[in-house]
């Protein structure tokens, strides 16, 4: 098992390093945030990313994608990570084109995942109906429209925290078709392109700017043709994708974190106190020390967990769960130290920490927090 990206991963590295410093440094970010723009994202940017391939990365060439793995998507969203880079990646093509490529039917294929590896259109995924990720919490209803499914299913209910989900060119939506709230059975995916009757997007508010939006369904005509694979066999391939994004995000907060522990570095070396140095004084770089190492287990276990799902491996949802809460655990006290190490500017707005700090609390908390994956990684390994 390798623990180190490729020379071809590490060209993408590069690639991406380089194009989003010139592109989408920290301050792109920052602008989107003051313009309160509601898409959260620059859609000319996003064009740019899908030309350079970003789209297809994780698709098989089947598919139309690169079949470069995701130890190619964990390159890209590192370095996401790093800039406070904003994009549908993480939306669009980890979570819903997994869906897609798991249970997408040819037609579904054609019609929506190539233009998303494209950049054409956009979906995002609807699984939450509380703040608290849960799917298998799942109670939004979908009841047939007649006593026959080829007139289609009726969709109703809420789901809130939608990555993307505004101005989305429609949306797959997680509902039930049997079973209760808690069943892991049951599950069914819908494709609900936008402009659908019934169908009402609200922008939320985050801490981050991102676009985020809460998708209100009522009584919403679904036609047979848009079910996603079987009706209540939709678990399985939900899981992985957002396995998959769960991942992303994982390698999104390492980069993330990384940045923050470099400019933290870089202030104990610059900051005099009393004429010396801050970066001398020892309490400081044993925490300093005791960062370094924690980043460099968090490292091994996102790893371990791309390599994972690139070679199948049969613990890969142990794994994905494992680096979520490790990565986690690690950047919140790196966040947190490096709001004390820069002592009371750390928490103003004029310095870049803080943009940092806010992005890593909403990563910490999608797709399931660091309770969510210790308890999931603990029933996964018996």
């Amino acid at each position: 098992m390798s623990l180190v990206y490729t020379e071809e991963q590490r060209m993408l590295v590069d690639t991406a390093r380089e194009f989003l410093a010139a592109k989408s440094p920290v301050q792109a970010q920052r602008a989107l945030r003051d313009n309160n723009e509601a898409l959260g994202f620059d859609g000319d940017l996003w064009q740019q990313m899908v030309e350079l391939g970003w789209g297809a990365i994780p698709f098989p060439e089947s598919l139309g994608g690169f079949e470069f793995g995701y130890k190619g998507m964990g390159a890209v969203f590192e370095e996401l990570g790093r800039h406070l880079s904003a994009s549908p990646m993480l939306s669009s093509i980890a979570l819903s084109g997994t869906v897609l490529q798991y249970l997408g039917s040819e037609a579904q294929q054609s019609e929506w995942l190539s233009a998303m590896i494209s950049g054409e259109k956009r979906l995002a995924l609807a699984v939450d109906e509380d703040h608290r990720h849960d799917p298998a919490a799942i109670a939004l209803a979908a009841t047939l429209a007649n006593s026959s499914d080829t007139d289609g299913y009726r969709l109703s209910g809420d789901k809130v925290v939608v990555l993307d989900g505004v101005d989305a060119d429609g949306w797959i939506v997680a509902a039930r078709t049997s079973g209760v709230a808690g069943d892991s059975d049951g599950i069914s995916l819908f494709l609900v392109p936008a402009g659908t009757d019934g169908v009402t997007v609200t922008r939320q508010s985050l801490i981050d700017a991102r676009n985020v939006a809460r998708l209100s369904l009522d009584n919403v005509c679904v036609p047979a043709a848009n079910l996603l694979g079987e009706a209540g066999q939709g678990m399985t391939a939900l899981e992985q994708a957002l396995d998959r994004g769960r991942l992303c995000l994982a390698a999104e907060m390492l980069g993330a974190a990384e940045t923050l522990f470099a400019m933290t570095i870089e202030y104990l070396k610059t900051r005099v106190q009393f004429d010396v140095q801050i970066g001398t004084f020892q309490a400081l770089q044993h925490r300093a020390s005791w960062c370094f190492v924690e980043l460099n287990l968090a490292r091994s276990t996102l790893m371990a967990a791309l390599n994972a799902v690139d070679t199948g491996a049969e613990d890969m949802a142990a794994q994905i769960s494992l680096a979520k809460w490790k990565v986690g655990q690690t950047v919140d006290k790196i966040s947190g130290e490096a709001v004390q190490m820069h002592g009371g500017i750390g928490v103003t707005d004029e310095l870049d920490v803080g943009l940092y700090l806010k992005r890593i609390r909403v990563a910490q908390m999608s797709l399931g927090d660091a309770d969510y994956h210790l308890a999931r990684y603990g029933q996964l390994t018996g």
